[in-house]
């Protein structure tokens, strides 16, 4: 298989890398405008060839598969280039700027039969599949409430604000984690220094009780990457910036109990064990890679797909709506954050 990576800014010689540690690649080309980009791939990567013109890359008759790691205003075009050249298209996060593009984008992998995936890399984390493992088992119980920090000094985007930037993430690990749809988003947050929100507070709504919130802030003295989420038998913190502990779970929760007769409730505390499963230490974005690469030779879905990556820009877009009318509730079509069930890994 021959890969190109489109964009060789901050995440493409990442991904390079990882195409070309992978056995089942034969070789990689790198594409960017810059020239400077360009030179510092040739002389950490020697044997990749490199070339300034996506046309040439995308009209590649050898070229099996493209991704795409360049500033999100140009993935709609691109990644429908590369679909209508019959090329397999990996995009970095978020899949397009507006769910409406992410919809023909999808369209046109399917009639092209080619394989389209979004690089929500948090998904194949350990730490991620380990919660995914919690809920489906039933260990948590039913999920309450998620609860997410992602803030840290930096780095002010040009391009996006806060949300699109950072809140992205906790959003594809929501829409992972929770198969039920969400209904609506609200966002409130504030400009400092320039045009765009460098602080967020975004709630999503569910017809259930069940309540997600996420605070994305790029004015923090600490780099802070938490995840909270609450169950009805157990709860667990999974804590990035923890080097041996990332998932915690916590034996803790309450019960509530009345007598006939008595208006007051009677709260009982559980405050039981804390245990922090082992976990494996894989790099996540090879697992990306060797996902991609292993649903273009079978053809199954990634969990990653189009429709995934659709939901993420929905609510996302959604978010962006309620911010500029005062963190007003903005309604999610069903159609377009209801996607098939993402599975557990396997590996």
């Amino acid at each position: 298989m021959v890969v190109a990576v489109l964009g060789c800014g901050y995440w493409g010689p990442n991904l390079i890398r990882n195409f070309l540690q992978n056995p089942e690649v034969e070789a990689v080309i790198a594409c960017d405008p810059d020239e400077t980009r360009l030179e510092a791939v040739r002389q950490r990567f020697r044997w990749v060839r490199t070339t300034s013109s996506p046309s040439t890359v995308l009209n590649d008759p050898a070229i099996n598969a493209i991704a795409i790691a360049t500033p999100v205003a140009l993935h709609y075009e691109l990644a429908s280039c590369a679909l209508k050249r019959g090329k397999h298209v990996l995009v970095e996060k978020p899949l397009t700027r507006r769910a409406m593009e992410a919809s023909e984008l999808l369209a046109l992998a399917e009639s092209a039969g080619r394989i389209l995936m979004v690089d929500h890399t948090f998904l194949f984390t350990d730490a991620v599949q380990k919660l995914k493992e919690l809920l489906v088992y039933g260990e948590l119980g039913e999920p309450l409430y998620f609860d997410s920090v992602r803030a840290n000094l930096g780095l002010f985007q040009p391009d996006v604000n806060v949300v699109w930037d950072l809140a992205s993430h906790d959003a594809a690990i929501l829409l992972y984690l929770i198969e039920a749809a969400p209904v609506a988003v609200s966002a409130v947050g504030a400009r400092h220094y320039y045009e765009l929100e460098n602080l967020a507070y975004v709630t999503v709504h569910y017809e259930t009780p069940f309540l997600a919130h996420f605070h994305v802030n790029w004015l923090s003295p600490v780099k802070l990457r938490t995840i909270c989420i609450g169950g009805s038998r157990r709860m667990v913190i999974y804590d990035d910036m923890e080097t041996s502990e990332k998932v915690r779970v916590y034996d803790r929760g309450v019960e509530i109990t009345s007598k006939e007769g008595e208006e007051k409730l009677r709260v009982q505390y559980r405050a039981g064990q804390m245990y922090a499963p082992p976990l494996p230490n894989q790099e996540a974005l090879s697992r990306v890679v060797q996902h991609f690469i292993t649903c273009i030779r079978t053809g199954q879905r990634p969990i990653s797909d189009g429709f995934f990556g659709r939901a993420v820009v929905a609510l996302l877009e959604a978010a962006q709506l309620s911010l500029a009318n005062g963190g007003q509730s903005v309604a999610l079509p069903s159609e377009y954050v209801t996607c098939p069930a993402a599975p557990l890994l396997e590996w």
